[in-house]
């Protein structure tokens, strides 16, 4: 019964404090609906910064979650493409913001037609257990570089990394920009109940 009710109390701590980063968030990109070049390229270079710092303490991490995890795995499948993405995501992004020229019918000359890119806002992401730093690293790479705040429900089923990636976090980034939320499936269903403005998930039923 102990157990049963310090569950319970974290789920309420967690789902309090998703709801109020969610508010926090969406208060945060209404002040500033187009973030620059220049924001979102150090958005992802602090994000690379954080992971290779963190590298190291991953490892150990996921080879605690998965009862012994080769190292070299966890470096060629989650590692090695969170960095490669960020780095793929910061030599193109100025190409992305611009905007895309559309075709004009003669019978609408001299008139010009474009498409602008815009953030949608907050987006939710929520990882699952299998690959839990490229799951996560990945599509927060993807939002960050459109412009968007994030937050990430990481998987209950990898405790040591989705603390560890939490923290890493929270040491990066202000949390009205990007936030952390764990905690069991009840918290996930919170999470996902959320007006999210796009919204992300890994996995299947």
């Amino acid at each position: 019964m102990p157990a049963t009710v310090v569950q319970l109390t974290e789920s309420k701590k967690q789902i309090q404090y998703l709801q109020r980063t969610f508010e926090d968030q969406q208060k945060a990109f209404s002040n500033n609906t187009m973030p620059s070049l220049t924001e979102r390229l150090e958005n992802l270079k602090r994000l690379k910064r954080a992971v290779l710092k963190y590298q190291d303490q991953f490892l150990d991490a996921i080879d605690r979650d998965f009862s012994c995890r080769s190292r070299d795995e966890t470096l060629i499948a989650e590692v090695m493409p969170s960095v490669q993405g960020i780095n793929y995501a910061m030599k193109n992004l100025k190409g992305w913001m611009k905007p895309s020229k559309r075709h004009v019918s003669v019978l609408f000359q001299p008139a010009s037609n474009e498409v602008q890119y815009q953030p949608k806002g907050v987006v939710g992401v929520i990882v699952p257990w299998n690959y839990p730093l490229f799951l996560a690293a990945g599509p927060l790479t993807a939002a960050l570089a459109a412009g968007n705040r994030v937050m990430i429900k990481m998987s209950e089923f990898t405790p040591h990394t989705s603390a560890l990636f939490r923290e890493m976090i929270e040491e990066t980034f202000p949390q009205d920009l990007v936030s952390v939320v764990l905690g069991e499936a009840d918290v996930a269903a919170e999470f996902s109940s959320k007006a999210f403005d796009h919204i992300l998930f890994t996995g299947s039923t």
